[in-house]
Order: C-alpha cells, then sequence, then structure tokens
C-alpha cells in the first residue's frame, strides 16, 4: 500500500495551520491535483471536534475521480484526520498534527506533520494515477506551506 510521511517546520503558528488545513472548501485554489471539492455536511461534536463529509474530485489528463472522505477536525489537540467513505479507493488514511515550536529564534514557528496511505481498487487506475499521486502528495505539504506564507505574511 502507498504511503508518505513528512515533517515540515514552518513560519506560521500551529492554530494558523491548523485553520489553513480545516478550510477544505479552498483546496481548489492551491492543492495539486484538486479540481473541485465540496462539503456535503458539517456536525459539530460536544467534545469541541467537528466532523465534516465532504467529496474531493481530482484530475490529471483525462482521468477524473471523485471521492468522499469523513474529515474530523479536532481543534483542541491541532489534529485533522480523513478517511475514505467512497471513490475508486479501496483504501484511504490521511492524518495531521500541528504542534507550536518553543519560542526562540525562529520567533513563530510551529512543526506540520502529514501522513497519508492509500490503494486504489482497480489496478488499472492504480497504473494510471498512482505515480502522479505519489508526486503530488509530496507536494501536499509544501502547497499548504506556500499557502500559509500568501494568507499569513503580512509584510
Amino acid at each position: 500500500m502507498p504511503k508518505f510521511e513528512t515533517t515540515r517546520i514552518v513560519g506560521h503558528s500551529a492554530e494558523q495551520m491548523f485553520a489553513l488545513v480545516a478550510d477544505v472548501e479552498n483546496y481548489p485554489q492551491f492543492v495539486p491535483l484538486c479540481q473541485r471539492l465540496s462539503v456535503r455536511g458539517r456536525e459539530k461534536q460536544h467534545d469541541g471536534t467537528e466532523i465534516l463529509i465532504a467529496d474531493m474530485s481530482v484530475a490529471y489528463g483525462p482521468v477524473n475521480e471523485t471521492f468522499v472522505t469523513r474529515v474530523v477536525l479536532d481543534p483542541a489537540n491541532l489534529m485533522i484526520e480523513a478517511t475514505y467513505l467512497d471513490g475508486p479507493f479501496s483504501h484511504l488514511d490521511n492524518q495531521w498534527r500541528f504542534s507550536n515550536q518553543e519560542a526562540g529564534e525562529a520567533g513563530n514557528t510551529s512543526v506540520v506533520h502529514f501522513k497519508i496511505d492509500y490503494q486504489f481498487k482497480s489496478r488499472t487506475l492504480s497504473m494510471l494515477m498512482g505515480s502522479m499521486f505519489d508526486r503530488a502528495f509530496r507536494k501536499f505539504a509544501e502547497a499548504f506551506e506556500a499557502r500559509a506564507d500568501a494568507v499569513y505574511r503580512t509584510s
């Protein structure tokens, strides 16, 4: 099963990065391969988490696929988890964790940890999209960091 995991130090607070990743409706503006994203529903939980059901359409060349995920936003623990519900995958799990760095020379920085593992249902689709997904997932953290720079930089 393909997997990708990365940890990055970014020049924004963990709270800012959490908010940016939680803003799923804006993904088509900057996330690699993301053509469309719509939220079917949102539900606030008693524990402070929020659960979203989201449809994401990805495209590369002539291939266009839509899949559905259940996204749990956990602001108290600065964590976001997405699990697969329906679409071209047999499995997809994605997790983001954010933590602030100690104050010091680095200023307002945080650690962003991103991991994803997935498996396509179709061997043909895996062959067509597999390497492109691998490259796109490797660029996800960079795309979110660049988006944070654009959104949060005031100078």
